[in-house]
C-alpha cells in the first residue's frame, strides 16, 4: 500500500516537468516557431497548449499538496 503512494509521488512530481514542457512548447508556437503553416494555427496550438498547462499545473499542485502534505486525521487514527 506505501509502494502505491509511492508511485503517486513520483507520477506527481514527473507531472511538473510535463506542465514545463506544455507552457515551454506553447510559448515557442506563439513565439519562436518559423515555418509555412498559417501563424493563426500556430497561435492557437501554442494558447491551447499554454491554457493546458496551466491546467495541469493546477491538478499537479493540487495532487502534490494532497500527496505531500499533512497526514489527514483518518491517517493519524489508522497509524
Amino acid at each position: 500500500m506505501n509502494d502505491n503512494r509511492i508511485m503517486k509521488q513520483v507520477s506527481a512530481i514527473f507531472g511538473i516537468f510535463m506542465v514545463l514542457f506544455y507552457i515551454i512548447a506553447g510559448i515557442y508556437l506563439i513565439f519562436f516557431f518559423k515555418s509555412t503553416l498559417n501563424s493563426a494555427l500556430t497561435g492557437f496550438f501554442g494558447s491551447v497548449l499554454i491554457l493546458y498547462g496551466i491546467f495541469r499545473g493546477y491538478t499537479t499542485v493540487s495532487n502534490i499538496i494532497r500527496l505531500f502534505g499533512r497526514r489527514s486525521n483518518s491517517d493519524e487514527e489508522d497509524a
